[in-house]
């Protein structure tokens, strides 16, 4: 089975809420929220799988020193096994804004088990709940 790579987080805002991004139409998981992040290309850490994502979906800037590992999530798709890393960030230049079509919520930690997810993102809720 082929294992996909992505990378994920939970940018933190001053009043402890949590950004999500709706997968836009066309997408698979259509309407879903998420995490912010994406796929980690060949030759890629994470980290800066993150910072690269992070600056072409929300136009934010941050460095591998403010990404600090949480949890992960390990889920089997059709045909595919994610394997995702969930970092937490509270500290990046910029307002996030959507660069790709995205609707983009700020949620109270509180909330997020609110917001339908992949399957994959749903495991990690509890963590973040927890550790904020």
């Amino acid at each position: 089975m082929n294992i996909v790579l992505v990378s994920a987080v939970a940018l933190i805002d001053r009043d402890g809420r949590v950004l999500l991004a709706q997968r836009p139409a066309g997408k698979v998981m259509a309407g879903l929220w998420e995490f912010p992040g994406g796929k980690v290309e060949s030759g890629e850490t994470p980290e800066q799988a993150l910072i690269r994502e992070l600056r072409e979906e929300l136009g934010i800037d941050t460095w591998a020193s403010c990404l600090a590992p949480l949890t992960f999530a390990s889920h089997g798709y059709d045909g595919f096994h994610l394997l995702m890393p969930l970092f937490a960030c509270r500290k990046w230049e910029g307002t996030a804004r959507s660069r790709e079509g995205q609707a983009l919520r700020w949620v109270p930690v509180r909330s997020l088990g609110e917001y339908p997810m992949p399957p994959a993102d749903i495991p990690l809720i509890p963590v973040l709940r927890d550790w904020l």
